[in-house]
């Protein structure tokens, strides 16, 4: 059964599933697919307007493009969070030449962007920002720290949330910033090596950076509901498409149980079903809420789901494996960094899943205030 796919769709589905049967595997760089992505007009399905170079489609039609997307196993997107996040933030909050300025080369894949947010000490918690953009001739002059940004050391740009009110506190006197990223000397972005040996994440330094005046999004003070809204995008139809990579994941680890015998240990077994049953429930939970009315609490209930499972999926990976698991698929050296097979590295990177994006904490705090409507939570 599929979410509200028409006969029109299916043939939509036809056009995907041969398009990219074209090109995958690919063998370029991921920029380059991004380009390959935007010529064809796939990038930006789901947005509110079209007219700049891509296509515009319904609900389901971003579905089947998302679905057939992760079946293929294309390459992971660079340009998702200019597509994804700021775009649709754009087209909301940004004004005629904002949106004439950046939705263009986005949808052609030619300008990659990051997000601005997560601070030292101030993680999950927002509000808590300490960079400063000051006012300068002609724009801002930004200085402070973020961190966890992911892909920055391939962004051509950064959306940044900065203090612009000297003293303010909390989500007051927030602006929401366009930021160019190649400022030498004024930018500095360190890569974050993870367990994994891999660095998606970097510490990303503002040292006197500059913003344009023109490229303050919703004007100065109005940073805090302009995040908001913009975090509101994060989740929709990726999760379906992400629930199909779990699946892939799921079937793999399965395989192995069955190679290994472990499948044959009721503990193990019973685990194994558990996984298969709960991934089964996530996708109609995220069925329900695509075609139902908007719902405060899912994004936070459906974040704290598919984390858990992962995270619990990482596991059983290396679990089904045994004494194998321990073992790297080539020699480690001093010289040479350490090598991860695919089980070993969805158990490390799944450590995460219950961090990034919003800690389970966080989410739980998210849906006791705004959904259950219990006491907020005291914050200096």
């Amino acid at each position: 059964m599929q979410f509200g796919i028409g006969v029109e769709d299916e043939a939509f589905r036809v056009e995907v599933r041969e398009w990219l049967a074209e090109r995958v595997p690919w063998g370029g760089n991921r920029r380059d697919w991004e380009r390959t992505l935007g010529k064809a007009g796939w990038i930006g399905l789901g947005w509110a307007e079209g007219g700049y170079g891509n296509r515009t489609v319904g609900l389901s039609r971003q579905v089947v493009w998302a679905e057939e997307y992760a079946l293929a196993r294309a390459p992971a997107r660079s340009g998702h969070i200019g597509e994804k996040l700021l775009a649709p933030t754009l087209i909301a909050h940004g004004s005629a030449g904002q949106k004439a300025r950046f939705l263009p080369p986005v949808a052609a894949g030619d300008e990659l962007w990051c997000q601005g947010y997560s601070e030292p000490g101030a993680g999950s918690d927002l509000a808590g920002i300490r960079t400063a953009a000051v006012r300068e001739a002609g724009g801002y002059r930004i200085s402070g720290q973020k961190i966890w940004t992911s892909l920055a050391h391939e962004a051509d740009w950064c959306f940044v949330l900065a203090r612009t009110e000297a003293g303010s506190r909390r989500h007051h006197g927030l602006s929401f910033l366009l930021v160019p990223m190649d400022q030498p000397g004024r930018i500095d972005v360190r890569p974050i090596r993870q367990m994994t040996g891999t660095s998606e994440f970097n510490e990303v330094y503002f040292d006197g950076a500059h913003a344009r005046a023109e490229h303050l999004v919703g004007g100065e003070g109005d940073g805090w509901r302009v995040a908001m809204s913009l975090l509101g995008f994060e989740r929709g139809v990726s999760t379906l498409a992400q629930q199909i990579g779990f699946a892939q994941e799921l079937a793999q680890v399965l395989e192995t149980a069955v190679a290994t015998g472990a499948a044959d240990d009721p503990v193990l077994r019973d685990q194994l079903v558990r996984q298969w049953a709960e991934l089964r429930t996530m996708r109609w939970n995220a069925l329900r809420t695509l075609g139902g009315p908007a719902d405060r609490g899912a994004p936070s209930v459906a974040k704290l789901l598919w984390g858990r499972w992962h995270q619990r999926l990482g596991e059983l990976a290396v679990r089904v494996r045994g004494a194998g698991a321990a073992v790297g698929p080539a020699d480690w050296t001093a010289e040479a960094p350490y090598e991860l097979d695919a089980s070993q590295h969805l158990f490390l990177f799944s450590r995460a899943d219950t961090v990034y994006g919003g800690s389970d904490e966080i989410q739980r705090t998210i849906i006791a205030e705004r959904v259950l409507g219990l006491p907020r939570e005291a914050k200096g």
